[in-house]
């Protein structure tokens, strides 16, 4: 069951929770390091071997890249209210993304001096979608969207297969109806390693973007740098920020959501009312009886889980920028005013009537979003992931004549006199 923390123990339950997601151990860094280098030497040829070790599949005699024909096949497979369903999440999606599209700009001064910024998609992104015991066409949605937002020409999917081979037909039928034909039946470090070096059969990509395991985890670490990467993401965790004015039993379902994604995922509920704290623990008793995962849950909540007793609203908004979630939940009475007070949160969701299940799916914004307190300095996946930028500097000769002193004096104050001389040969 899920413990409630009173106030003497807050501090220590947040430390315990902020180190939930140690680094790698050298075991794992060093596995996933040998990984990254076979594949790099090796290329194809070490994608097999791996895809046969780990997956317990020989996908040589078929090839890494899925055929059109199966993607096909994948795409007449499924229903057509699952094709439905993934084409209106898509607009919705696309729509919300397109708001916050960045544009290029030119400032020309009359004194000679033009400035501007060049916003350039990335040429060629690549997304990891995690296979074995669940399946999330949501996040091939999640990462595609913006980046087709954003104006990416080329997008590749790598996801791990079955012991047939095969990619399940729900991400091959969204990827198709998203219009991407890329696919490669490859998954662990072997293909952040693919994607970041390329082999005879993969080009390289500019940045790799996706969820994963430990192991895909760090090795999207060990590869930044070669390419960019989105995150590294953690455990998933939601806080709930509630008073008495609540309805326990909508608590109690968002935190059993939050917790049936995998035991080290966290539900937390901050809460100002110490009758709401039990009667929210009387509905989970309630509802997780008829809920298939069961046993995840139990464990999450019991291991990651916990109701923190709040002095007032003010020392709630206090403990949620502290813990910075993934997705804050506000079930109190004023949320959108309560709102300012809000400094750290991935994505919020404001009032009764606005579960994280209608982010994770259908409203519009991400949910690929910092966990484990980086929501203090990142934001949710966006257009802007997918978008570098170039500064424009043009000056005529009047205008470096009248700025040069300043700038040769510059440059000798750092002792770089050629630096100086790159200036003083023009206005000469």
């Amino acid at each position: 069951m899920i413990p409630i923390i009173r106030k003497s123990e807050i501090d220590g339950f947040i430390k315990k929770w902020k180190n939930r997601q140690e680094r790698p151990s050298k075991k794992v860094r060093s596995v996933v390091e040998k990984i990254l280098h076979s594949v790099q030497q090796k290329g194809d040829a070490s994608l097999y071997a791996y895809t046969l070790q780990f997956d317990s599949v020989d996908i040589e005699p078929i090839g890494l890249q899925l055929t059109y024909a199966e993607i096909e096949a994948g795409f007449q497979s499924v229903s057509q209210d699952f094709l439905n369903i993934v084409r209106q999440s898509a607009e919705n999606i696309r729509h919300y993304h397109e708001k916050s599209i960045k544009t290029s700009w030119i400032d020309k001064k009359e004194d000679g001096i033009t400035l501007g910024q060049r916003i350039i998609p990335l040429q060629r992104i690549g997304i990891y979608v995690p296979g074995g015991r669940a399946v999330y066409p949501s996040s091939l949605i999640m990462a595609a969207v913006p980046a087709q937002v954003a104006g990416v020409e080329e997008i590749v999917v790598v996801s791990p297969p079955n012991q047939k081979g095969e990619i399940h037909p729900s991400i091959t039928a969204t990827a198709h109806v998203m219009g991407i034909h890329e696919i490669y039946r490859i998954g662990g470090a072997q293909a952040v390693a693919a994607l970041a070096y390329g082999t005879q059969t993969i080009r390289p990509v500019d940045k790799i973007v996706g969820p994963g395991n430990l192991y895909v985890a760090e090795a999207k670490r060990q590869v930044f740098g070669i390419c960019d990467i989105d995150m590294i993401a953690g455990p998933s965790e939601v806080v709930i920020l509630a008073d008495d004015t609540a309805n326990p039993d909508f608590i109690a379902a968002d935190l059993l959501a939050q917790a049936e994604h995998d035991p080290s995922a966290s539900s937390i509920l901050i809460t100002t009312s110490s009758t709401l704290a039990q009667q929210v623990r009387h509905s989970i008793a309630e509802q997780i009886c008829s809920l298939s995962r069961k046993k995840t849950i139990e464990s999450s909540l019991k291991t990651w889980g916990g109701i923190l007793i709040a002095e007032d609203l003010s020392h709630g908004f206090e403990l949620v920028n502290t813990l910075a979630p993934e997705h804050l939940g506000m079930h109190i009475k004023d949320p959108q005013t309560a709102l300012e007070n809000i400094r750290n949160a991935g994505s919020v969701f404001l009032g009764d009537y606005s579960p994280e299940t209608v982010g994770d799916y259908w409203a519009g914004p991400n949910h690929i979003l910092p966990t484990n307190g980086t929501a203090r300095f990142s934001s949710p996946l966006g257009t802007e992931d997918f978008l570098k930028r170039s500064s424009l500097i043009c000056y005529t000769k009047t205008a470096l004549q009248k700025a040069a002193e300043p700038i040769i004096a510059f440059a000798k104050m750092e002792g770089l006199d050629a630096h100086a001389n790159a200036v003083q040969k023009r206005i000469n």
